[in-house]
């Protein structure tokens, strides 16, 4: 089946490619969650106006990106833990934390968006990246010290 792609879609293309998929991948799962269209002759002669439209809803949710990344640049996640001499931490700081407190001061981000690759075991200063959008990541501040 023929689609047209209305969205970046892993190992199928990127927005505004005609594609061949089979049947049931199109009817199940890229049209009801409105990543394809079937590239039927109408579609096809609207195919300049879906992909304005497209570029247009891509510009926006990257502006909100730019301007997410400019408010949690701004904070400073401070966290007192438990350590011993050498400045090890007996817990650790987990991207939950961070989760935690960005909803604190009024930023909504998913766990799995903060960029730990594992969590933070040590007294210091520590710059953790937060995957905003494909083309935005925000740097948060992280600095961790003895309770």
């Amino acid at each position: 089946m023929k689609v047209i792609l209305l969205d970046d879609v892993a190992k199928v293309g990127r927005r505004g490619e005609v594609r061949d998929v089979s049947d049931g991948y199109a009817r199940n799962f890229l049209i009801p969650k409105k990543l394809a269209l079937h590239a039927t002759g109408g579609n096809l002669k609207s195919l300049s106006h879906i992909k304005r439209q497209q570029e247009s809803k891509a510009s926006r949710v990257k502006a909100d990106a730019e301007a997410l990344r400019a408010r949690i640049e701004a904070l400073t996640c401070e966290e007192r833990r438990q350590a011993s001499e050498e400045g090890k931490l007996f817990g650790s700081v987990t991207s939950q934390d961070l989760a935690d407190f960005l909803a604190r001061n009024q930023v909504q981000i998913e766990r799995r968006r903060i960029v730990l690759d594992e969590p933070l075991k040590g007294l210091g200063e520590f710059i953790v990246p937060v995957r905003l959008h494909p083309e935005v990541t925000a740097q948060l501040k992280v600095v961790v010290g003895r309770e």
